[in-house]
């Protein structure tokens, strides 16, 4: 198989697709977080699904942001910087979940303890470390690298606009859940599902139109001055 601009394009739109539905899949029945714990299968493969969601995520913005970069200019390429440092620091929260916590739960109880209520925005008892900037970090670069990059997409009018608007509406109301009460938080997380999904569909049916553009910005124009003369 010959690998083009194109068919990475498509496997973008794919990977933002799969990104949106684990989004959405990992959000139906889940425990509440003081009846939660990190020793059971049911967390880790709930972490595992979220790490592969973050990680096809990722690949799903960038292949938006590459599929526009011209067009998306400075605010585009801020945006999706900030966006991805969100997504590359919430796939290390979800590998810390999913394999340094379980094994921490018997001899550390109080440090896993903090960890868990620190990463659903409440407040560690003692030090977790670097841990309190890399949940920081998650929390700012999602919210404000959304909010930023879907006004961006909005812009460009490439992918679907409604999709874009969706992504940066939705990624900003998720500031909200931390006054809102922890019944908010599986609703407000499905629209950013949709958006992603929407976005990756949107990305796929216009894979092809970036070969088309490159084309016409390096294809050589011919001054009329130098075309041979018709006799």
């Amino acid at each position: 198989m010959t690998i083009t601009a194109t068919t990475l394009t498509r496997a973008a739109g794919l990977a933002s697709v799969a990104a949106g539905l684990i989004f959405i899949g990992v959000q139906i029945n889940h425990p509440a977080t003081d009846t939660f714990t990190t020793e059971t299968t049911l967390w880790v493969s709930r972490e595992c699904a979220k790490i592969l969601m973050a990680a096809l995520a990722l690949a799903g913005i960038t292949g938006m942001y590459l599929r526009q970069h011209r067009k998306a200019g400075l605010l585009g390429l801020v945006g999706y910087l900030v966006f991805a440092a969100g997504y590359l620091a919430m796939f290390s929260v979800e590998v810390i979940a999913a394999v340094v916590l379980p094994n921490l739960v018997h001899s550390e109880p109080g440090f896993v303890d903090d960890v868990v209520a620190s990463a659903n925005g409440g407040s560690a008892n003692g030090d977790i470390g670097g841990l309190q900037i890399l949940f920081a970090l998650m929390g700012a670069g999602t919210i404000l690298g959304g909010l930023v990059f879907g006004i961006a997409l909005f812009r460009t009018r490439v992918l679907a606009r409604w999709a874009a608007a969706l992504l940066a509406v939705s990624t900003v109301a998720l500031a909200a859940l931390v006054v809102l009460p922890e019944s908010f938080n599986r609703p407000l997380a499905v629209p950013v599902g949709i958006a992603l999904i929407a976005l990756g569909v949107s990305l796929w049916r216009n894979a092809g139109d970036n070969v088309h553009e490159a084309s016409a910005e390096t294809a050589p124009s011919v001054s009329p001055v130098l075309q041979p003369a018709v006799r």
